[in-house]
C-alpha cells in the first residue's frame, strides 16, 4: 500500500497504514509516521529514470522533478534592492531585502559551523529550520 504524505507546518511526514496481514513484529518495528527530509526528496527525484518521467508526463530535458527543489538561492542584484532615503534624503539606508539576505547568510553560516564542529543532529536540525523560516520571510 502507498504511504500517505502529511504536511505539518514546514515539515513533511510519511504515514504508513498498518494492514491486517502485517505481523506484530513488523508493526512494532515500523513507525506510524516518519519525517521526510528535503535531501531525501531531492535524492528520490534525482534517481527517477527518464522512462518514469515520461510516464508522469514530464520532459527529461525541460522538467526534471529535482529542479523543483532550490539548492542555490537566487539573489537579486543591488539595483533591484536599492538603498532608501531616511530623514528626508539626508541619510541613506539599506532596504528590507538586503537585511533579510544578511540574516540568511548568518543563519546559513550557523548551520555550516554546527556541521563542521560535529554538533548533535537535533541542534543542526533546529538551525536548518530557522534558516528555512528566515528564507520564507525573504520570499
Amino acid at each position: 500500500a502507498q504511504p500517505q504524505i502529511r504536511k505539518e507546518g514546514l515539515k513533511l511526514f510519511v504515514q504508513y497504514k498498518k494492514t491486517k496481514e502485517d505481523d506484530d513484529e513488523i508493526k512494532s518495528l515500523q513507525p506510524d509516521k516518519r519525517l521526510i527530509t528535503p535531501s531525501e526528496v531531492y535524492t528520490v527525484f534525482k534517481k527517477m529514470s527518464d522512462h518514469d518521467l515520461h510516464l508522469l508526463g514530464l520532459s527529461d530535458e525541460y522538467a526534471r522533478p529535482e529542479w523543483m527543489i532550490l539548492t542555490v538561492m537566487p539573489v537579486p542584484p543591488p539595483p533591484v534592492r536599492p538603498s532608501i532615503a531616511v530623514d528626508g534624503g539626508a541619510m541613506r539606508s539599506e532596504d528590507d531585502l538586503t537585511y533579510k539576505l544578511g540574516d540568511i547568510i548568518k543563519a546559513s553560516a550557523n548551520v555550516r559551523r554546527c556541521e563542521q564542529e560535529g554538533a548533535p543532529a537535533h541542534v543542526i536540525t533546529e538551525f536548518e529550520q530557522l534558516l528555512q523560516v528566515i528564507y520564507f520571510y525573504f520570499c
